[in-house]
């Protein structure tokens, strides 16, 4: 009649990131995704390091399809010359991720680890002030 605890878990936890993103402004959501990125890319290392293949894969496709939606996001026309450059890293990051995958190799996890992280930090260091569009008076 009734679910498991972790079918609970699992659904509130669901709820949270959907009233999060729900509530998030644009670079909420940006942030969110770097998150979950970091947080697959975490999991992937543990999996690959306990020989589970199969989620390991599921966990880097996950990764893949966060980066291809950061990438298809950015605004070239606004961003000029750090867009170009973040979506040249974001592709690496991709490229990286896919070797990883198919050669089980926990380097390049590291490595697009550290590249995320980075941008994550630069990400959440914009002052408030400037994360939102100016709104004309």
């Amino acid at each position: 009649m009734y679910g498991s605890s972790r079918q609970y878990a699992d659904q509130y936890r669901k709820v949270g990131v959907q009233s999060a993103v729900t509530d998030a402004d644009p670079h909420k959501l940006v942030a969110l995704l770097l998150a979950g990125a970091l947080e697959r890319v975490r999991l992937s290392l543990a999996l690959l390091e306990r020989g589970d293949q199969a989620r390991k894969g599921k966990a880097i496709g996950e990764v893949c399809a966060i980066i291809g939606h950061l990438n298809g996001s950015l605004d070239h026309e606004a961003g000029g010359e750090i867009a170009a450059n973040l979506s040249s890293l974001y592709d690496y990051v991709m490229q990286r991720l896919t070797e990883a995958n198919l050669h089980n190799d926990p380097a390049p996890l590291q490595e697009c680890l550290e590249l995320l992280g980075e941008i994550e930090g630069a990400w959440n260091a914009i002052p408030h002030h400037q994360r939102q569009p100016a709104v004309a008076p």
